[in-house]
């Protein structure tokens, strides 16, 4: 349950900065090497721990650090 909760925190986060910087899922997935559908995941929280490897991507292309879609 716990797990669910930080999911669906991250791509609450994710969400807010995307659209914070007025881009679209499909911007941000190519701003970030990612493929929507799996960006999709992410926030709506389907995607089970995402790697650091995604987070990072996410970050860089958000202009932002890592511990910020942590929050």
């Amino acid at each position: 349950m716990a797990d669910a909760m930080t999911e669906k925190r991250l791509g609450a986060v994710v969400r807010r900065l995307r659209r914070q910087h007025d881009l679209t899922q499909e911007q941000l997935a190519r701003r970030a090497g990612l493929d929507q559908g799996h960006l999709s995941q992410i926030e709506s929280g389907k995607r089970a721990n995402p790697s650091a490897a995604v987070l990072k991507k996410l970050a860089r292309a958000l202009d932002v650090e890592i511990g910020e879609l942590l929050r």
